[in-house]
């Protein structure tokens, strides 16, 4: 049967009116407590009114120790519940679900009165057990605040990234060692969610490689991704260390992590959500249809664009306008520079 773009889809826990999912992109714009702000409240609404299928918001972190960078939003504390409420609230008024990706950008062990990072290979098992606990509860607190599912973000280098990663993560206990072993924290988080949120879709955004000697390979990659799916998850979006390729064009350069993700597509059954250099709309079909690849997701064609989805619907265009410059990266809550409101 052939899949299109613009097909309704149900997942476990999810339905959705297209395939089309907006992927987790970096905002930097909530308050230092985590709380948010009156313009990712706008983001928000824009994307949705915009006719994707599915919200990923940006990275969200489990913890309110974390200082990997300022600007996160967080779930780390039950009196955030109501405004993250609001902003599920106005994402549903446009029927469109929305999950969270929870992340930990590193963890902070505190000394005296500061933090200070701390390495996998240096945390106590009661250290990791911790970090799987606050997983834990911001998915529940998740729950509580109205999203339809948790993304647990295991990519990008980021804390979970970095733990699965043999370049970082040289423990020899039950935590290190075999990629099953270093995967472990994440299918204890993904477990456990499972057992105390069970109406939530999980998902995780994972690395299809390193790209870096010594870290994970496409080998390691794809059995750390089965390790994951097998632990419960509901779907599984690819990307890679070192993402947001420039110089993107239409049908010459477009989705670079399709040959992993057509391969994991393969080997489970756990629905696989493509983002990576997507740009034309008979590009997303040609992928969904020449592999059992179920879903695709954006990030920066949206910032330019956030009714991309409504363009490619109704035929005024197929090819989104960005082109990958990446500009994005240095512009206020990265946002395109091409804008003009």
């Amino acid at each position: 049967m052939m899949k299109h773009l613009f097909d309704n889809i149900t997942l476990k826990n999810l339905k959705a009116n297209n395939r089309l999912v907006r992927s987790a992109t970096w905002e930097g714009i909530a308050n230092r407590d985590g709380s948010v702000t009156e313009e990712a409240y706008s983001i928000y609404d824009e994307i949705a009114k915009g006719g994707v299928g599915l919200i990923i918001t940006g990275f969200t972190s489990v913890s309110a120790n974390d200082y990997y960078f300022g600007g996160m939003m967080r779930l780390s504390d039950d009196a955030l519940i109501p405004q993250y409420k609001k902003l599920t609230d106005i994402i549903h008024a446009q029927g469109v679900p929305v999950i969270t990706q929870l992340a930990l950008g590193a963890y902070y062990r505190p000394v005296g009165n500061s933090f200070e990072q701390v390495e996998p290979d240096d945390m106590t098992t009661e250290e990791i057990h911790a970090v799987r606990d606050q997983f834990i509860a911001a998915a529940l607190r998740a729950e509580k605040a109205g999203f339809d599912g948790v993304q647990i973000h295991v990519a990008h280098f980021f804390f979970l990234s970095r733990f699965v990663s043999p370049l970082v993560n040289h423990r020899t206990d039950e935590y290190g060692g075999s990629t099953e072993n270093r995967t472990r924290l994440g299918t204890e988080i993904i477990k456990a969610i499972r057992e105390k949120a069970p109406a939530l879709h999980i998902t995780a955004k994972i690395n299809s490689n390193d790209f870096m000697a010594g870290g994970l390979d496409a080998a390691q990659s794809l059995d750390m991704s089965l390790h994951l799916c097998q632990a419960g998850l509901d779907s599984i979006e690819v990307s890679g260390n070192g993402t947001s390729v420039p110089g993107i064009r239409a049908h010459q350069n477009e989705a670079y992590f399709a040959p992993f993700a057509a391969k994991l597509a393969e080997a489970t059954d756990v629905p696989v959500i493509l983002v990576g250099g997507l740009r034309s709309l008979d590009t997303m079909e040609e992928v969904l249809n020449q592999t059992k690849i179920e879903m695709i997701a954006l990030s920066r064609p949206l910032l330019r664009e956030p009714d991309l989805p409504n363009k490619l619907k109704s035929g005024e265009t197929t090819v989104a306008a960005c082109i990958s410059c990446n500009a994005c990266y240095s512009s206020p809550s990265h946002k395109c520079i091409f804008r003009k409101d």
